[in-house]
This record gives structure tokens, sequence and C-alpha cells, in this order.
């Protein structure tokens, strides 16, 4: 019960697509165990000149490390983003240091986004949305309503949905940060 209760638990993540519009938000919260250590943490990465953008959940180190790793297979590449998912995905769950790194990613280029897992997971959104993190069921509920019922923008629903995830979750914050493709 200890371990549990000491568990940094730091992340949510959404990726929004609409209307040719790709933005990705995130909150800044970062707790351990029962404390906010941290409300401002920065959870999004601009890759490949800024073409790419990444969010990560899990680990900072090892969400550091895989960045690393991806922004090295994006150039290998030449920025192709669904080629370089995969690659990092096979050294993800196959490399002996890399498979017990503790992370998820969300990828995304102004065409394609992909939800990276170290168990081999790269999954494309079927309906222009993809989460991660501990509020991400929250967010990712409030971006499917706010995408079919309201008339905002990708960087709007994005926005609004990580706000109403933090009024619900107890691991997410309202300071939010957004990317935008």
């Amino acid at each position: 019960m200890q371990t549990e209760k000491m568990r940094i638990r730091s992340t949510t993540v959404l990726l929004v697509r609409k209307d040719g519009q790709t933005a990705m938000a995130a909150d800044g919260q970062v707790t351990l165990g029962e404390t906010i250590i941290k409300s401002s943490a920065k959870k999004l990465r601009r890759l490949r000149n800024g073409d790419v953008v990444a969010g990560f959940a899990g680990s900072t180190a090892d969400a550091f490390a895989l960045l690393t790793r991806f922004e090295s297979k994006l150039d290998e590449f030449q920025g192709r983003l669904e080629r370089a998912a995969i690659e990092l995905s096979k050294d993800w769950r196959t490399d002996k240091y890399l498979r017990n790194l503790e992370a998820l990613l969300i990828v995304a280029d102004k065409t394609d986004a992909f939800l990276i897992s170290g168990k081999g997971d790269v999954i494309a959104s079927d309906d222009g949305l993809l989460s991660v993190g501990s509020g991400s069921m929250y967010a990712l509920a409030a971006a499917r309503a706010l995408i079919r019922h309201t008339k905002l923008s990708a960087k709007e629903i994005a926005e609004e949905s990580l706000r109403i995830a933090g009024e619900i979750c107890i691991y997410t914050n309202d300071e939010v940060a957004v990317e935008v493709l």
C-alpha cells in the first residue's frame, strides 16, 4: 500500500484533430502520493524543427529517453512519422534497456498522429482523438462530447477538455499548455 501512495502521477495529455488542425494539450500537475509537487511541468515537446509535437505520460526520465530515441528515428526516416513510430515501438519492445521504460507517447505531425507504447502498440485514432495519463479518460470523454456537439476549434476543444478533466481528476490541474500544428 505504501508503494501505491508514493507513486508519481503526473499527466493528462490529449490530442484533438479537427478541420485540418491538430492540437495537443497537457496539464502541468505532478503528484507524489497525496501531494502536488509541481503545478507547471512541461509535458509537450516540439521536434523536427517544430513540425512534430510529442506529449508524454509516465516517468519523465523515461519519456525523455524515448523522445530522444524517437527524434533520432524521425531523422533516420526523413520525418516519416508512422515509420519512426513503428521503429521506436519495435526497439522499445525488444531492447533490453528500453523495455523497462515506463511511459506513453502521443506524437503528431500535420497529417498523422499515434499513441506509442512499450508493448508494441502504435495506435492511430479513428475519431481524431488520443489521450494518455491519469486524467486521460476524463479529457477524452469531454473532447468526444465537444467535437460532436460544438463548433469549437481543435485548440479550443483540447483546452476545454483538459479543464474539464482538471475539475474531475485529482491528478490533473488547470495549468494547460497547448501546441497547435
